[in-house]
């Protein structure tokens, strides 16, 4: 089969040709429809995040269709469309799993991180962390909704209070997750790089009452601000655009340093705080709520042997909703 190789750091993935994974126990064999290029396979192929599986195919918003089951997979059957995330595998014994925190596991694995993921024609994945695809979405569509969707969702839970939200960085999570905020009736302030007025107009096409530069101040204070953008200078900036008792989540897996700033930033029972990966009840919640809003991604397709091209458009910006490989 067809892959997307990443072997070394600095150099760019490689097209090669590959044996196809067999299932294994618990797992099913997946012939990938689209996979999502997220930030996080930027991580990895930049080296921001440590230790990645090497040779790796990278790729965690996969959507495919079931085309055989290993032992003991009985959950989909052939034909079946599912969905397969960042998270791949967790223990299910530690003390963060058993109490319904399985993001948190040591031991979890990672797709596209970890182990393979969906930068190919096939892949394999544990059945227990698949999730069937709402069937009003296209494949291609679908795909953001694996890891942008799903950690936007999970930062968005963080601040269900928030009448005024604020997001930082307008990428593929944040036109999503504006989307269920608009439809719950919440004011989105979106904040994008300075000057980026293509960017502002996108995100007020999808409900943001307003939209400026990251440096900027919003009109009001806001109840609470997501970051989805991996720069730490944003932190002390949002913290100056919420109110007191105002929340900032850092929602990405990575960050730069975050600057010193005066303990009165904080005060007033400000907070910061991060999500990590996602659980398998997030997913079974956004994927009912989605189709309901109804999100509706913005996608720009590329062939699998264009993913450098992708990434580095990802990378300098270039992308209005969610890049999207298609083998």
């Amino acid at each position: 089969m067809r892959a997307m190789l990443f072997e070394r750091l600095g150099q760019p993935l490689r097209v090669a040709e590959i044996k196809p994974p067999a299932p294994g126990a618990g797992q099913v064999l997946v012939r990938v429809l689209a996979c999502g290029v997220c930030r996080t396979d930027l991580h990895v192929v930049d080296g921001e995040l440590p230790k990645p599986k090497l040779p790796l195919v990278p790729g965690h918003e996969i959507v495919g269709e079931v085309v055989a089951q290993g032992t003991e997979a009985l959950r989909f059957k052939p034909g079946d469309r599912v969905g397969i995330p960042w998270l791949a595998w967790t223990c299910g014994v530690c003390p963060y799993c058993r109490a319904g925190r399985e993001n948190l596991c040591e031991q979890a694995r990672f797709t596209g991180y970890t182990v393979d993921g969906g930068y190919a024609e096939y892949t394999v994945a544990d059945q227990r962390f698949c999730f069937p695809i709402p069937a009003v979405y296209q494949s291609v569509e679908a795909a953001p909704l694996l890891c942008a969707g799903l950690i936007g969702y999970r930062a968005f839970s963080k601040i269900a209070h928030a009448r005024r939200l604020g997001i930082y960085g307008f990428g593929a999570a944040a036109h999503i997750i504006a989307q269920v905020a608009c439809a719950q009736g919440r004011e989105v302030y979106a904040f994008t790089r300075p000057g980026d007025v293509a960017g502002q107009q996108f995100a007020k096409s999808l409900g943001a009452v307003w939209a400026g530069g990251s440096v900027e101040l919003p009109p009001v204070p806001l109840d609470a601000a997501i970051i989805f953008a991996p720069v730490g200078a944003l932190v002390p900036l949002a913290l100056k655009a919420v109110t007191r008792g105002g929340n900032v989540v850092c929602a990405g897996i990575h960050m730069s340093n975050i600057p010193e700033f005066p303990y009165e930033s904080l005060w007033m029972e400000r907070s910061i705080c991060s999500v990590a990966n996602l659980t398998r009840r997030d997913g079974d919640e956004f994927l009912r709520i989605a189709p309901h809003v109804p999100v509706k991604t913005t996608v720009q397709p590329f062939p699998l042997s264009d993913a450098n091209e992708a990434l580095a458009r990802l990378r300098a910006g270039q992308i209005n909703g969610a890049a999207v490989l298609v083998p």
